[in-house]
């Protein structure tokens, strides 16, 4: 690749292959593939973080427990610093930047209750996600994003975690809102509706879990205010108001983008759509290949904790490693023709939701809202097709996903 003309140039920093750029958020995967081959574990002093392409390294350094996740051990000026930066309580913070010994005690409860009410939830989620494309126009064109891609997600947790329906507008809103604490350059005025965001949020949890207490319901505050009574999930309520909220978080924003990813690439592989439908079954390994193909998280990271060699580089200790997830799911080196978009093709494993103890608590729910979007969504819109129109990919960092896809059925 380094003697091909038509190359881009193998990238500087870790800003070039993120959505700040317009080239790499219309398509970053030349520009990591560039690094993959050339640079595959580069340091950017400016951001100061390491950069890792290879699926090999990526794979060893989430699932390597020596690493650990809150931004307060990086090193200052470091992108991970600065999620916190405007922080009114960085210490506060949910399982996602949890370390260990309280990631420990405070996911695995919350993570079996959630599975649990999953399963229990299934036909009630599945007739979530019919209803709301029954729901969307009969024929014409419409925004699938804002019709289909974003209500389902946040509805359906919604409804998991116990939310009145008629605070469901509030719900969505605060949830938009504390999306914001993503990304690590937002505006002053974003850092204030993030902060209203989540002071709305955890006053409604504590409201909802105060009533579940006096009168139980058949929802996840429910069954976590009760394993904190009984001792088996020991949180604070601080504790369990901000992993609500990271589920809430978690869950909304990355199911919009694969299911959003997943109908454009459908509704531009045709041959695909075709496969899907002339074999439905094969809609599990569909929603693995748009993971690995067009994954809404394009990066995780990793903290040095101690001095210590990764992928063949000596690290400092509170150096910030960032993940490529999207450069690991297309490493040649591991997956046939990856450059490809082939659901009939069994692969190998993709790492789109991470791995280690910190992989993604939301895939469960993430795969059975995807799978049934597609089956029911193709089923009702047999010669759904794509109008011309000029796509606009979202501008925040490590993530990835459409503002807006318009479709005519």
């Amino acid at each position: 690749m380094a003697d091909d003309q038509t190359a881009p140039p193998v990238p500087q920093s870790v800003i070039e292959v993120t959505a700040f750029m317009p080239d790499a958020r219309a398509n970053p995967h030349p520009k990591l593939e560039a690094l993959r081959h050339n640079c595959p574990v580069m340091r950017d002093e400016i951001a100061k973080t390491w950069f890792l392409t290879r699926y090999a390294d990526i794979r060893e350094t989430v699932n390597d427990r020596s690493f650990v996740r809150h931004p307060l051990n990086s090193e200052e000026g470091s992108i991970s610093r600065q999620l916190i930066e405007d922080d009114e309580n960085p210490r506060r913070t949910s399982i996602l930047f949890l370390d260990d010994p309280d990631h420990a005690r405070v996911r695995p409860p919350l993570a079996k209750a959630f599975y649990a009410r999953i399963q229990k939830m299934k036909p009630q989620i599945e007739a979530i996600i019919d209803e709301t494309i029954d729901a969307a126009p009969a024929t014409g064109r419409f925004d699938l994003m804002a019709d289909i891609a974003v209500p389902i997600p946040v509805t359906v947790i919604a409804r998991i975690l116990g939310v009145d329906e008629e605070r469901l507008p509030d719900f969505r809103q605060w949830s938009e809102d504390i999306i914001l604490s993503l990304n690590p350059v937002r505006t002053p005025e974003e850092t204030e509706r993030m902060e209203h965001g989540g002071h709305a949020l955890d006053a409604y949890f504590t409201e909802l879990m105060e009533a579940r207490r006096k009168t139980p319901g058949d929802d996840l505050i429910t069954d976590m205010v009760q394993l904190q009574a009984s001792g088996d999930a020991p949180l604070t309520d601080d504790e369990l108001r901000i992993n609500l909220g990271a589920l809430l978080v978690g869950g909304n924003l990355t199911t919009t983008d694969l299911i959003g990813n997943g109908v454009w690439l459908f509704l531009t592989h045709p041959d695909q759509l075709a496969a899907f439908k002339a074999d439905p079954a094969l809609g599990a390994q569909a929603v693995e290949e748009v993971l690995r193909y067009e994954a809404p998280v394009s990066a995780t990271s990793r903290i040095v904790e101690a001095d210590k060699t990764v992928a063949g580089c000596p690290m400092k200790a509170h150096q910030v490693v960032f993940c490529s997830l999207a450069s690991a799911n297309r490493d040649e080196t591991v997956f046939d023709a990856p450059e490809a978009f082939d659901i009939t093709q069994k692969r190998a494993s993709h790492v789109a939701f991470g791995g280690g103890p910190h992989i993604c608590i939301g895939a469960p729910l993430a795969r059975i809202e995807a799978r049934r979007v597609f089956e029911k969504l193709f089923a009702r819109y047999p010669d759904m097709r794509l109008p011309e129109q000029e796509l606009t990919w979202r501008a925040l960092p490590f993530f990835r996903g459409l503002e807006r896809l318009d479709v005519e059925v």
